[in-house]
């Protein structure tokens, strides 16, 4: 590089972008200050994630593949330039969302954070093994003959002459063969086959059929009949009788075998629980384990309790404490644990001259991850049980004590899943990232996090089509004072979201939940009044999804619609009688794959292939709805299934997707395409935003109204033919509602939904809690999990958990209107909710 061209670098003190046409931006070009906060805001579908993560991230993140050798460049991908005139003074850049985190049922909390990389390290260093049978500490092997060097490794029992290998990393991961349970490999929990399950109709016979997997995975068998007759000479089973009347002598027989004892050609019964569990564990069939799965619950495994690792690796003790003991604390608990314990007098001087920079770095993470608000987690808790928002502040925290510089980082709504209070927490991390040199750039809603930013990008005015503009960008005041800005309008108080008119009150219809102890809830009863607006809030950690999602919302999928939940702790549940319905709306994948799509999932695209197939140009090619699905021979595109993109295999080389030539990745057939509405053939239909298909289809009421409860949760701007992949959690979330609200509703129902306002701006928010108080008006209960103020200033009915979060929470702190809650001085959600209560 030119001495010019480095001098020009070191006096460039922005990140500018210039020509940015990606997905819906108007040729747009900003300018971001480096080592600076910036944050990129505007309603929901404008072109702010288009801007921060498809073009400034998708670019820099492309230089980087560039800048690596050939060989590297093969397992990195080949990265398309983003559709942008140029991009100056761009670091190489991280993306920090909620949708990149890997979050398998092998990764923890302590697995994502990096923390538990420590704990093993201390451990294999300075661990000192218990005999799992005799439970006293075990000796180093003695050194004997010749050959010692080469036996002198591991430990054995003075007392049972039990051994163990030498500690190693790989002792301690569930990961690792060395270290897992053997029972679930390393899982903490295993599919075990439930008899509920395998017959769950205890009216009809063993004749009739009652063992539902016999009659659903294979065909009656002459195998399965001598079973069932044998049963009867042998042990008197009554085969015509209803199983819900046999005794449960019978049934145990049934379901765990005849033991010993030989039943047919000399061999023993196994039973239904052992053979399904066989079955299960030896097919190479993908549909016959889906099939056996049915009869089964995941349940914590009952060898190593849920702690993932081998019996003897349990029973290593440092300073007194077992690695399923640590990584059970929270991480408050784990970062005194990591700063005190250094003083402890078991410990030789060697061990705490190891233990002291691994410690020490322990402690540093640890406390990092309290400062992004994670205080209250455990590193044992499974990463598929995390919010978007607290897998984001994990990984935030992994870069806080990465102490990288000189890097730009992007993150995606890091507020979500916050309380108020644990808000200045995490803004304060933030600006140690800029401190130590690096630029920091936020897709964020949440007004504090806009006041608290050095530069503030609107991007508008509306959403889709009619977005993609720079309606403002400058400093807070400049945001606020701007007269085209929706954002600065809401942040001045010249646009608000009002309080409601009324307060409906609570009447003797009620749920309650008695006993409620699941995790850290202090063996609560709590009453939820039916027929209201009730939002459930509190700090981060403080037990609201543990009581309504893990404990209400798994009883009544339960209980409603048969799901095979295992509920939380709970004594009883009562009021149930006074709903005929639950709807649970969360934030998971309206589909796993592209083929699923906003029109399919909501219905729209039932209707539309009855209109097309009703043309008259379809009627006389006889053409059936069936022809217009990409899913479907006849109608679909040959080439590529329907997909609009073709893989070519590039052996050394990865893989290459390429737009589908025959149907130009329209995805249907030639034939299909020749047929037409007003102009517009299926293919373009699917390429319309909800609003164009809302005045394209205002003459076709059954696809006109679904549109438009799509546009009052404030989806106008999604495609309806966009892959599901692509859709964000929020957006799922509001598709699932949309398509609830389009169905009949008895006025008995209940709505459960988890932060309904993740993605929404303050105008979407407006338009969400009107379509929440329609349904409540209609008689409908809508409970809510919830921190934004706006939302919990609206509810009916506040129930407040904590006070504080983990060991310190699961207690309800105060229950009533927002006016009560205010009054509690316990209430950090009173606290905060003053200001916009009054």
């Amino acid at each position: 590089m030119y001495t010019w061209q480095i001098a020009k670098m070191a006096t460039n003190h922005y990140i500018e972008v210039k020509g940015a046409r990606v997905n819906n931006l108007k040729n747009i070009s900003v300018r971001l200050p480096r080592d600076k906060v910036s944050v990129i805001t505007g309603i929901s579908g404008s072109g702010k994630s288009s801007l921060a993560f498809d073009t400034i991230f998708a670019e820099g993140q492309r230089r980087y593949v560039e800048s690596v050798s050939s060989f590297a460049r093969q397992y990195l991908g080949i990265i398309e330039k983003p559709d942008v005139d140029e991009i100056t003074g761009l670091s190489p850049a991280l993306s920090i969302d909620q949708k990149t985190a890997v979050r398998s049922p092998r990764s923890t909390v302590g697995t994502m954070s990096e923390v538990y990389d420590y704990l093993r390290l201390s451990f294999a260093a300075a661990g000192r093994p218990y005999c799992v049978r005799c439970k006293i500490p075990m000796q180093k092997k003695p050194l004997a003959g010749k050959t010692a060097k080469n036996n002198h490794k591991g430990y054995i029992c003075s007392n049972c002459g039990s051994t163990l290998p030498s500690l190693t990393l790989s002792s301690f991961s569930f990961n690792s063969p060395q270290g897992a349970c053997p029972a679930c490999q390393g899982l903490g929990r295993r599919l075990e086959v439930d008899p509920k399950l395998v017959m769950p109709n205890p009216r009809l016979t063993l004749a009739e059929g009652a063992i539902r997997p016999w009659s659903r995975i294979a065909a009656a068998s002459a195998w399965q009949s001598n079973v069932l007759e044998k049963l009867h000479d042998r042990y008197g089973i009554d085969l015509m009788k209803p199983v819900g009347q046999l005794p449960q002598a019978h049934i145990e027989l049934i379901m765990n075998g005849t033991g010993d004892e030989p039943l047919i050609n000399g061999n023993p019964f196994e039973g239904l629980v052992a053979n399904l569990q066989r079955r299960h564990r030896e097919t190479d069939s993908e549909y016959i384990r889906r099939e056996i799965e049915k009869y089964m619950r995941e349940k914590i495994c009952p060898q190593c309790n849920g702690a993932r690792l081998k019996p003897e690796i349990l029973n290593v003790r440092l300073v007194d404490k077992t690695i399923k003991q640590l990584t059970g604390l929270k991480v408050e608990a784990l970062e005194r644990f990591s700063r005190e314990q250094l003083q402890d007098q078991s410990l030789s001087t060697k061990e705490r001259a190891i233990l002291q920079p691994i410690f020490s770095e322990m402690a540093k993470r640890l406390a990092f991850m309290s400062q992004v608000g994670l205080s209250y987690l455990t590193l044992d808790r499974n990463a598929a049980t995390l919010a978007g928002g607290e897998a984001q502040r994990i990984r935030l925290a992994t870069q806080l004590g990465s102490a990288l510089i000189g890097v730009t980082y992007i993150l995606d709504e890091p507020s979500i899943g916050l309380h108020s209070r644990d808000q200045r927490k995490l803004l304060d991390s933030v600006r140690k990232l800029c401190a130590i040199g690096n630029t920091v750039i936020i897709v964020e809603h949440d007004p504090e996090t806009i006041r608290f930013a050095d530069h503030i990008i609107d991007i508008g005015p509306g959403a889709g089509l009619s977005g993609g503009e720079v309606v403002a960008q400058g400093n807070f005041n400049e945001i606020v004072s701007s007269r085209r800005s929706i954002t600065g309008a809401y942040l001045s108080g010249a646009k608000k979201i009002a309080l409601p008119s009324r307060r409906r009150q609570p009447n003797n219809r009620k749920l309650s939940i008695v006993g409620a102890k699941q995790f850290n809830l202090k063996d609560i009863n709590v009453e939820i009044p039916l027929g209201l607006f009730v939002v459930v809030t509190g700090v981060s950690g403080s037990g609201k999804s543990t009581l309504v999602d893990d404990t209400l919302a798994a009883e009544l999928s339960r209980r409603f619609h048969h799901a095979q939940t295992t509920p939380g702790k709970f004594e009883k549940i009562t009021g149930l009688n006074e709903l005929d319905k639950v709807i649970i709306v969360d934030q998971s994948p309206i589909g796993r794959t592209p083929r699923s799509n906003p029109a399919t999932y909501t219905g729209i695209s039932l209707p539309l292939r009855d209109l097309y197939a009703s043309l008259e140009e379809s009627r006389k090619r006889r053409y059936s709805p069936a022809r217009f699905s990409f899913n479907l021979k006849g109608g679909r595109c040959e080439t590529c299934h329907g997909d609009g993109v073709l893989k070519i295999e590039m052996h050394f080389l990865p893989n290459v997707w390429l737009t589908c030539e025959t149907c130009s990745g329209k995805r249907f057939n030639e034939e299909t395409l020749q047929i037409s509405y007003n102009d517009k053939t299926i293919a373009d239909v699917l390429e319309m935003t909800v609003d164009e298909a809302y005045q394209f289809f205002k003459n076709v009421p059954e696809i006109f109204s679904k549109l438009a409860i799509l546009r009052k949760v404030g989806l106008g701007y999604i495609k309806l033919g966009q892959p599901a992949t692509t859709l964000s959690g929020g957006e799922a979330q509001r598709v699932k509602l949309a398509t609830e609200l389009s169905r009949p509703t008895t006025g008995k129902t209940l709505y459960i939904l988890d932060e309904p306002t993740t993605g929404l701006h303050f105008e979407d928010i407006n338009r969400l809690l009107a379509v929440l108080h329609e349904l409540v008006e209609k008689g409908n209960t809508v409970l809510v999990v919830e921190h934004n103020l706006d939302v919990i200033k609206n509810a009916d009915w506040v129930i407040d958990m904590g006070p504080e979060g983990g060991d310190k929470g699961g207690e309800i702190v105060v229950a009533g209107a927002p006016e009560q809650v205010v009054q509690s001085k316990r209430s950090f959600t009173g606290a905060a909710l003053k200001a916009v209560v009054s």
